[in-house]
Parts: structure tokens; sequence; C-alpha cells
């Protein structure tokens, strides 16, 4: 009998970043580990709030992706600052979606993305009315990450999004935790549940060869996610770049048009746009080092460039605390600085600028540390143990 898993998530490709990769990996690796997969999702929207090109002005929609079966239903899209639009947005897929899998004959696994905290819950809910064994992805750890971030404050809608996280976490069967954080949070709450560490692990091939860096022009690049828990603006409005660095930015968000500001004022500033992912891969191993930094710490937040830059052997500029912090130390991965802690930034690059301060340990060895130490192949086997055991 063939085996079957239905795949709830908010963010799959042809949209950019770390939670549409990992769905996308985690599917297909089902699919090659002969199961049947199913993948429910909104029309893609992410990070610009406006559904892309080719998918407007549909309800519902039907594609087959490598093999996956993808069905795609509207929502109201939006990146609005506007905490009420931006509501609006989640609550509209998440309706959506618990009437279609309200009619529809779906697999009895279910894998539930949650964030979006309310996307989470309709998938849920949903899923335990036709009662089905609930695997949950947690992500983050909202409301407590809204809280930190200054978006949300204790009171009345604080409450009830934490009775949705408790609901969630106890309508699962198996808990799926991005960091140790993350599933010691939920351990405190629900110890009795089964819990696995399922890290945002790339899956690609590594470079066969690191390419030779120019040490008289050091070259530091971000790529990722624009918005205000990386605080990339704040970054560029402060740092100090001596004559031969400069610092190039790619991605997309909500800071964008700040950063090309700044960066038509500064000529060391440069930013280059979203670019795909494979087109990525080959510009960043051109790179001395990549910047990674969250505003501020964010409790079970471990950010996945971590995993993915490492594997190209690029030295990393941690700034943040945390496991992040940990992990960066812990495999050697690059430098690591305190939360928004500019200054600190700024003397770093001056000393690798001068050459009086050297990375900690080769690109090759960094990708060989990471290689080991993040093995999407040996993660992924022992999730699919832990599911056919459900």
């Amino acid at each position: 009998m063939q085996k079957e898993i239905l795949i709830i998530t908010n963010y799959f490709p042809p949209e950019k970043g770390a939670a549409a990769n990992r769905i996308f990996d985690m599917a297909k690796a089902y699919k090659n580990n002969d199961y049947e997969v199913l993948v429910v999702c909104p029309l893609p929207n992410y990070p610009k709030g406006s559904i892309f090109n080719g998918y407007k002005n549909k309800l519902v929609l039907s594609e087959n992706i490598e093999g996956l079966e993808i069905k795609r239903l509207w929502l109201f899209a939006s990146n609005s600052k506007n905490k009420f639009l931006r509501l609006l947005s989640m609550l509209s897929f998440g309706l959506n979606l618990f009437m279609y899998l309200l009619y529809k004959k779906t697999p009895k696994k279910v894998i539930i993305q949650c964030s979006p905290l309310f996307v989470g819950f309709f998938g849920v809910l949903i899923s335990k009315l036709k009662r089905k064994i609930i695997i949950l992805n947690v992500s983050d750890l909202w409301p407590l990450a809204g809280l930190q971030m200054g978006i949300l404050k204790k009171g009345f809608y604080y409450n009830i999004l934490e009775r949705v996280e408790r609901f969630n976490y106890k309508s699962a069967r198996l808990i799926l935790g991005q960091s140790k954080e993350i599933l010691n949070h939920i351990k405190l709450i629900f110890p009795e549940k089964s819990f696995y560490l399922y890290r945002n692990l790339p899956n690609f091939k590594a470079p066969k060869n690191i390419q030779t860096k120019n040490l008289n022009e050091i070259k530091i690049v971000y790529a990722g996610l624009l918005g205000v828990a990386q605080g990339v603006a704040n970054i560029c409005e402060n740092i100090k770049l001596p004559k031969n660095v400069i610092f190039d930015i790619y991605g997309d968000g909500p800071e964008v048009e700040r950063i090309i500001e700044l960066s038509n004022e500064n000529s060391q500033l440069n930013y280059h746009g979203l670019v795909n992912r494979d087109k990525l891969h080959k510009v960043l191993v051109h790179y001395n080092f990549t910047l990674i930094p969250l505003t501020n710490r964010i409790y079970g937040s471990v950010p996945s460039k971590i995993f993915e830059y490492s594997r190209l052997g690029l030295p990393i500029i941690f700034l943040s605390e945390g496991e992040g912090s940990e992990l960066v130390d812990k495999y050697r991965l690059g430098y690591t600085l305190k939360d928004n802690d500019i200054n600190g930034l700024n003397n770093l690059i001056s000393n690798l600028a001068n050459q009086t301060q050297t990375p900690l340990i080769s690109s090759v060895e960094i990708r060989k540390n990471a290689i080991e130490a993040f093995n999407f192949n040996n993660q992924f086997k022992k999730l699919l143990e832990n599911t056919n055991s459900l």
C-alpha cells in the first residue's frame, strides 16, 4: 500500500527563503522514500506581499512539481506593517485552508508548518476534527517571539495567542522543533509529548573547490530577508567600512527602500536585489565573510543561514546571542558578537581589513565542519523513522 502524507505550509517555492526551502526539501525527501506527497499552501506571495504573476485571479490552483502534488489556495496577500492587515492575510488563508480540507479526502498523516500561528491553528483544527495524525513543525515560538521583538504586548490578544499556541502543541502526536530552545520551551508545557530536533538544514551539494579570496579587498555579504528582526538598515547606517572593504546586500523585505537609499549615499554599500538560490550560491563563494545579524536575541530562533552558508565555506560574522551564537562557536564557523554590538562589528571589520586578526579557520575547514555536523540525509532518516512509527 502506498504511503501518503499531507504537508500544510504557508511558504513554498517559487517563494524564496528558509521556510520554503526547508519544506520543499522535506517534501522531496518523503517522495524519494516512497511517500505520495500532497502539499497545501497559499498562492505564492512572500516576501513582497502580492501574489506572483501567473498565479493571480485564482481560487484554487493545482500543480505538480518534481512529482509532488501541490494545491495552492487564494489568500488576501499583504506584508503591510499594519497588524490588522497582516492578521487578515493569515486568517484568509487559514479559513480557506479549513474549508478546503473539510470536504477533501487527504492522507491520514499530516505535517503542519507553524508559523504563522493562526495558519498552524486552522491546519491543526481541521486535522483534529478529521482525526488525522498530526506532526507539528515549529519554527518560531509565537507569541513569545513577538513579545521579544516588541511587536506584541501582554494583554487580552496575547493571552488568546498563548491559548492557540497550547492548542496546537496539545493536538500534535509528534513535535518537530528547529532549535533546542523551541523544544525546551514546549517540554515545559507538555513534557509527555514526543519531540524531535529537526533543524533547518540545507540539502544541496557543497562546491568541490573553495574560491581563493582576495585579501586586499575584503568583501562582506548579507543575503536574506530585509526585515525589522534582521536590522540590516540600521547596520548600514552605522557601519564604518575601511577603504578596502565593501558590504553587499541581497534580498527583499520591508527595509529594502531604506537600504537602497543608503547604498546610493555610500559607494561601499551595494544592494543587488533578490536572486534565486542556485545563483546566490554561485555568488556567495566569492565573498570573504557573511554577516548574520538579529536585532534582538529571540528565544528559539536559529537563523538557517548558519547551516547553509557554512556549507559553502563562508566564514560567519554572527551579530547576536543565543543558540545560533553557540553553534558558530562550537563548530568553529566564524566570529560571534553581542546583540546590536555595532562598535564591536566595526572593530572586527577594521581588524580584518588591516589583517591584524585573521579568520578563526579556513574556508575549507568551515565547509568540512558544516558538512559533518549538519547532514540533511542523516537528520531526515530519523524523521522518517519517527513518521513510519506513528
